[in-house]
């Protein structure tokens, strides 16, 4: 057999696994919009759920969700840019460093039940907040930062010498160098982090169940108020999000139309996620035209 044979088959068993991989997640995604679509109303996305009566709805949990979202990648972001600028750029190679890059493999290999149990006893039991927004946000801040300090290692260490070395070479500053140079170049890989992270915060509920808590108080969309008991702005109030309540109606529900609530909070979950890549994508391409002048 000569080598143009065994490339053709190496060819064609990559694009059919590939094809598979797309026609499993084609029906998974499929099967959850098409399921959930019909329950896709105004009325649905906003209305607060129903305990006993059917006709409720997510829209608390759905505001939730965003704003733990929101909350997570305001403290995940910088900190893992800056651990990554460290390990890539001031890092020195010795016992230290492999220690630390070990414990940031060991924390993101952790079991989402894990990160919640400690979000229990350091942001709900130590702290005396009780479930609250900033708890979960919190947890889920240590759930992602090891993922992103990864990332945004990689994605400046990918960057090509020469353009450093160039930079140096002018007189530029190392700071100077890597916030002009290295991070503007290093963006695309760091945003795909950063998209990768969010997805993973609104999808999880492990770790929510222990930090946010399983419900969400009656609100008052009027007040905006953020130490207002009632404001949806309040980061001290318990709040359940989109996934935990999934997963509550699931295994809690008493409502008669369980399977018609969790089909459509499931394809509301898919449906955001998908808009919220696309967006995130579409505004990265525009800030990276613009911090490298590409048109």
């Amino acid at each position: 057999m000569n080598a143009k044979t065994i490339d053709k088959i190496a060819t064609s068993i990559f694009i059919l696994m590939a094809a598979v991989i797309v026609t499993v997640l084609a029906g998974l995604l499929g099967y959850i919009v098409f399921h959930g679509f019909p329950k896709l109303t105004f009325d649905f996305l906003t209305s607060p759920p129903s305990s006993f009566q059917e006709g409720g709805g997510v829209g608390p949990q759905l505001f939730n969700s965003f704003y733990i979202l929101l909350l997570t990648m305001i403290f995940t972001v910088p900190l893992g840019l800056g651990g990554g600028i460290y390990m890539a750029e001031y890092a020195k190679p010795g016992r230290l460093t492999e220690f630390i890059r070990s414990c940031i493999e060991v924390l993101a290999s952790l079991p989402s039940i894990v990160i919640g149990m400690f979000g229990l006893l350091a942001f709900v039991n130590l702290t005396g907040w009780g479930y609250t927004i900033i708890g979960g946000a919190l947890a889920l801040t240590v759930f992602n930062l090891p993922v992103m300090v990864r990332v945004c290692e990689d994605a400046i260490r990918s960057v090509q010498k020469e353009q450093k070395e160039a930079s140096l070479a002018l007189g530029i500053t190392h700071f100077e160098t890597i916030r002009t140079v290295l991070l503007p170049a290093a963006f695309p890989a760091i945003l795909t982090g950063a998209i990768l992270a969010s997805g993973r915060v609104f999808g999880e509920a492990a770790a929510l169940l222990y930090t946010a808590g399983l419900t969400t108080p009656r609100l008052d969309w009027g007040s905006w108020n953020p130490f207002s008991e009632t404001s949806p702005l309040n980061i001290f109030r318990p709040a359940e999000t989109l996934a935990v309540h999934i997963w509550s109606v699931n295994t809690q529900g008493l409502i008669p139309d369980i399977r018609e609530v969790a089909d459509g909070a499931s394809a509301v979950l898919v449906l955001s996620v998908l808009l919220f890549n696309l967006g995130a994508r579409i505004a990265g391409s525009y800030i990276y035209k613009k911090m490298t002048a590409q048109k």
